[in-house]
């Protein structure tokens, strides 16, 4: 007696995962592929391994972390939409949202999520980014429709806020000990743009000396990795 039910495949979307843990990317993967509907295509830990694969992989969705050793995970967003604009990115980062989570929306990310978040949440940002949904906290939704409704113009809580994506970049790296010339072929720059973008961040941080702007770029970063 023949059936005339169809069995349906469910369809399962690719996650490619990109952040220089491999504790996290295995935790991550091992979260995601319980899910009947999705699956991690891929990792890698830095962008000069994530761009290739990616290419490979051709995933739904890529999560990215904000940190990616000397390198940043804005920056790969940035190139992986240059190549192709529809490119699904979500942000998953230890990274506070108030410092990063505007910048990746405004180049095109879909979401931003706290790495400290539970593993239900994770998955609920996975699937609303899948679904054409932008996620971010409740908190972030609620400043950002203020300041929509309110047409506030950008106050900024703290001075390295005001830092562009790529100045903050430049900031992150002396912090990390680079020098000038180091941070210039590290970003395929110029010595003397490089400069300009010191002077920029000394002028808008109010520090008067590159000695002075190494010591706030070390203690920033040594509070942002104890968070």
């Amino acid at each position: 007696m023949s059936n005339n039910k169809t069995e349906h495949t469910k369809h399962k979307y690719n996650i490619f995962i990109v952040d220089d843990h491999p504790i996290v990317r295995q935790g991550l993967a091992l979260l995601i592929n319980q899910e009947n509907d999705l699956a991690v295509c891929g990792e890698a830990s830095d962008i000069s391994q994530a761009l290739p694969a990616i290419e490979d992989c051709h995933p739904d969705l890529i999560i990215v972390d904000i940190s990616l050793g000397q390198n940043n995970g804005i920056r790969l967003i940035e190139s992986l939409l240059n190549k192709n604009p529809e490119t699904l990115t979500l942000v998953l980062s230890m990274h506070d949202e108030a410092l990063y989570a505007e910048r990746c929306l405004r180049i095109g990310a879909k979401g931003y999520i706290m790495k400290q978040e539970p593993p239900e949440k994770v998955i609920l940002a996975i699937r609303r980014v899948l679904h054409g949904e932008i996620f971010v906290s409740d908190t972030l939704s609620a400043k950002l429709l203020h300041k929509f409704i309110a047409k506030q113009p950008i106050l900024f809580s703290s001075p390295i806020e005001s830092l562009s994506n790529r100045e903050l970049e430049v900031f992150e790296l002396i912090g990390k000990g680079l020098k000038t010339r180091q941070i210039a072929e590290h970003l395929t720059l110029s010595v003397k743009t490089i400069e300009t973008y010191m002077d920029h961040i000394k002028k808008k941080m109010n520090l008067n000396d590159s000695r002075n702007l190494f010591l706030h770029a070390v203690q920033w970063l040594m509070n942002e990795k104890s968070k």
